[in-house]
């Protein structure tokens, strides 16, 4: 098959999207497909195989490492000259309307996918009132789709409560074979507790930006007597929340990648993650692989993920001490925690990326032949 894949944000920018995204376009190549992504322009040209088109964009003014990429004619002449069998758009905001405009265009069968939970961010961006119209846009974009996957149980159903139509689940994956609990290190334990090693370790992964709510970790550390916080990640937000953890022993870490994250992930005691908007939480599951037991708030696509008692625990996010709570007890007993970090790993293993991708061609497979149906009729 040839895929054109129009994404809003790809390499070498670092998040869960960006993740998923270069992992399923490694195996699609390596499956004999070719694919072209046409993304914001971030000086790259090839990605295992598949060529890159970068578009110009200008950086959002609340979330510069966010680009606006507007598609222009070109755009439409690349296309034409891959002729793709298919296009896939992701989270079509800007460049992805531009993915949807040129497969009406030139009649090219359409698959979309939902990744942000867009419609929550507002309320942490003081712009809740614009919720019902941001669900009408989407719906408007979606609805263009042969076909719309969600990354978790959880966001199909509401996007369907939303008009969402054609909906379907895209499979969880990770890489598991560089997330691993035999990557835990005491020198990295060392750096992320900045020389208290033998210190409670809590652990947050992610975009620093306010929609993750890492703001509310603050009084799971300070509840931990002696606990030390690393926060591993960039984004607009860091500058407020340097503030806001003044005085407390959290340590700001910034990008790892590779091998250094997967260290990180296994050498922590507790994976906190509050976030109440993740249609998936990647994330989530990378500690897992990494046998890092997690906390994380009862709320999108987490259930379908951690199984609370038995893989890490999970609170209700209206229970302004639930954090506080889920964590002191995962600390409490370490035979438990270490219970849970073998369960973590054992559930991480069933997704790895090549059965997602694997998932995915078979979607790609069943949208080409409605399509051929269609068109013989």
């Amino acid at each position: 098959m040839r895929i054109a894949l129009f994404t809003e944000t790809f390499l070498p920018k670092v998040d869960g999207i960006v993740t998923r995204l270069r992992h399923t376009v490694d195996h699609l190549q390596r499956n004999g497909d070719q694919v072209m992504v046409f993304c914001p322009d971030g000086g790259l040209r090839e990605h295992k195989g598949a060529t890159v088109y970068g578009v110009k964009g200008n950086p959002l003014p609340w979330y510069p490492e966010l680009k606006m990429a507007f598609p222009g004619p070109s755009v439409g002449k690349a296309i034409e000259d891959f002729d793709p069998d298919l296009i896939h758009v992701v989270n079509p905001a800007i460049l992805g309307l531009g993915g949807i405009f040129f497969a009406k265009k030139l009649d090219i069968p359409l698959v979309a996918s939902y990744h942000t939970h867009l419609p929550q961010y507002l309320q942490h961006y003081g712009l809740g009132a614009l919720e019902g119209v941001l669900w009408e846009l989407l719906k408007a974009a979606h609805n263009q789709a042969e076909l719309n996957l969600c990354t978790s149980s959880a966001m199909v159903g509401e996007l369907g409560t939303h008009g969402i139509k054609n909906l379907d689940l895209w499979q969880r994956g990770v890489d598991t074979e560089m997330f691993q609990p035999s990557l835990k290190s005491e020198k990295m334990r060392d750096r992320l507790s900045q020389g208290h090693p033998d210190a409670p370790l809590l652990l947050y992964v992610g975009r620093v930006s306010a929609e993750k709510q890492i703001d509310q970790i603050k009084p799971v550390l300070e509840a931990i007597p002696g606990s030390r916080l690393a926060i591993v990640g960039d984004g607009p937000y860091r500058t407020e929340l340097e503030e806001h953890f003044a005085g407390t022993n959290t340590n700001f870490v910034g990008y790892l990648q590779g091998l250094e994250l997967a260290s990180a992930f296994a050498s922590a005691d507790a994976f906190v993650f509050p976030s109440r908007t993740e249609t998936l939480g990647l994330v989530l599951l990378e500690a897992m692989a990494a046998g890092c037991p997690v906390v994380a708030a009862n709320s999108g696509g987490i259930p379908d993920i951690v199984t609370d008692g038995e893989n890490g625990y999970m609170f209700d996010p209206a229970d302004i001490n639930g954090a506080v709570k889920a964590t002191q007890r995962l600390l409490a007993v370490k035979e438990e925690r270490e219970m849970m970090r073998v369960n973590a790993r054992l559930e991480a293993e069933k997704w790895g990326w090549a059965a997602a991708t694997q998932q995915l061609r078979g979607y790609y497979e069943q949208v080409l032949d409605k399509t051929q149906i269609l068109t013989a009729a």
